[in-house]
């Protein structure tokens, strides 16, 4: 039974273990390619879910959102779980790159180049350069180089701030000038490392929930994996004895029970049988007399009255005839009951009680009256 109770517990425990992985399933805003899944989450998700600082949010449109601290919120265009890098938009990007600060963030830049902003007169430099035109408008434009030396040299405009600004590769050549600076902004993150486990087609998730411990864990949009198929075999090490054992467990217990019942019964049996020894219904026999024991019995010859002297009974109890001259009359001692010698005399053979009144006298020798 106890053996049974340990199995119970480590199939309850798996089953916590398997329901803690399905309570963070991929997630999708719905305006987009890819899923959210860990180290991101969700708000409405548990916390065990995602990485500290991994945290989206969705949008009434189905657009997914990243929140920076010191930075604002970023439009997510793509996650790449494999290179551990997020692509993020926004419909004025410049703006918040002169504002980005990624300090308090997981999130780094592969690359960053100094750029410098400046304000022109629209009416210069429209026709000739390359305008942000979410930061400008009808009379000033604003423009954007990697050269801090054709910044100085442009004296028409005004140098508004150098700031680095994350690129994907580092430009060479510092001669061009005036970029849009809208293209996507591209960011890794080292930590969590979970390049093993999406190279192997698993996911990342917490060792525990009390640690920021990574381990590999089955990916349910693959279809299987090895860790599926450990769990799997290690499920069944665990079901298909826990049944064998449970209905072992059963078998025996109806066994008991049923050998108890058939104890019982017999012990009844016994018991009844002990209780009809010790004590018996009570029963009378009575046997029969013998010839010299009943020839004790008083016997009287009727005279020609055909009358017992002193009794009143004048027919035989047993024939039911009327007494007669000469007839032999024998009478029972005791109870003084009488009867035709013949008649009496078969009885008392077979029984060895009065037939009128049951009872069985002791002998005695009467003195016959004649």
């Amino acid at each position: 039974m106890d053996s049974l109770k340990v199995l119970c517990g480590v199939l309850f425990l798996l089953f916590l273990v398997i329901r803690a992985r399905n309570d963070c399933p991929s997630f999708d805003c719905g305006y987009s390619n890819f899923t959210i899944r860990f180290p991101f989450r969700v708000g409405q998700q548990p916390q065990n879910c995602g990485y500290p600082g991994f945290d989206l949010s969705c949008d009434n449109q189905g657009n997914s959102i990243l929140s920076l601290p010191y930075s604002g919120d970023f439009f997510v265009r793509d996650i790449n779980y494999l290179t551990q890098e997020i692509q993020l938009y926004d419909y004025c990007l410049p703006r918040q790159l002169l504002n980005l600060n990624l300090s308090s963030s997981p999130f780094k830049a592969a690359y960053t180049q100094n750029y410098t902003f400046l304000s022109c007169s629209s009416d210069i430099v429209r026709s000739k350069f390359t305008v942000i035109d979410c930061l400008s408008n009808s009379t000033t434009s604003i423009l954007a180089t990697p050269s801090l030396t054709l910044a100085r040299a442009m004296n028409m405009c005004t140098i508004l701030v150098t700031s680095p600004i994350p690129v994907s590769w580092p430009s060479e050549n510092e001669d061009g000038f005036s970029a849009k600076l809208n293209g996507d902004l591209l960011l890794s993150w080292d930590l969590p490392n979970c390049e093993y486990c999406e190279a192997n087609g698993e996911i990342c998730g917490y060792a525990k929930n009390t640690t920021l411990e990574i381990s590999c864990f089955d990916n349910p949009g693959t279809g299987g994996s090895r860790s599926l198929y450990i769990i799997r075999i290690i499920a069944l090490s665990f079901v298909v004895p826990a049944i064998t054992c449970s209905m072992g467990m059963s078998c025996y217990i109806c066994m008991t029970d049923r050998r108890g019942r058939r104890r019982r019964r017999e012990n009844n049996t016994a018991q009844n049988s002990t209780a009809a020894t010790i004590a018996p219904q009570p029963t009378t026999m009575v046997a029969g007399l013998d010839d010299s024991t009943i020839e004790t019995y008083e016997k009287v010859v009727l005279g020609e009255s055909g009358r017992l002297p002193g009794f009143h009974d004048v027919s035989c109890p047993i024939c039911l005839t009327d007494y007669r001259p000469k007839e032999s009359i024998r009478c029972i001692p005791d109870c003084r009951h009488c009867f035709h010698a013949d008649c009496i005399d078969e009885w008392l053979r077979r029984n060895g009680s009065c037939p009128v009144c049951r009872n069985s006298p002791s002998p005695s020798t009467l003195t016959p009256n004649t």
